[in-house]
């Protein structure tokens, strides 16, 4: 494989991604989309390292952070759902306007 072949699947990983993220309103689903745009990411900057870069641990380096990052995203994300599904009864994005404080 080639670094276009990675490109365009990362294109295609990144597009469903974003795809999901503005067309769904459920909040699970833009989670969803969220960890597929990261996936994407992480796919492009392991395709660059690959033919590249000469150092293999830049770009592990980095997707490491990433799935880090995408962990404790998930975390905070879905404890906050939880907690909106608790008061409001709903995860529907269209729903959840006003913030109370």
């Amino acid at each position: 494989m080639n670094l276009e072949s990675f490109l365009l699947l990362s294109l295609v990983l990144f597009s469903l991604g974003l795809f999901a993220v503005l067309a769904h309103r459920n909040l699970i689903a833009v989670l969803i989309g969220v960890e597929l745009m990261m996936n994407a990411a992480s796919l492009n900057l392991m395709a660059f390292n690959r033919f590249s870069v000469t150092d293999p641990v830049t770009g592990q380096v980095f997707v490491l952070i990433i799935i880090g990052l995408a962990a404790a995203e998930v975390a905070i994300f879905l404890s906050i759902i939880l907690n909106l599904y608790r008061t409001r009864r709903t995860i529907d994005a269209e729903q959840l306007t006003e913030l109370k404080g």
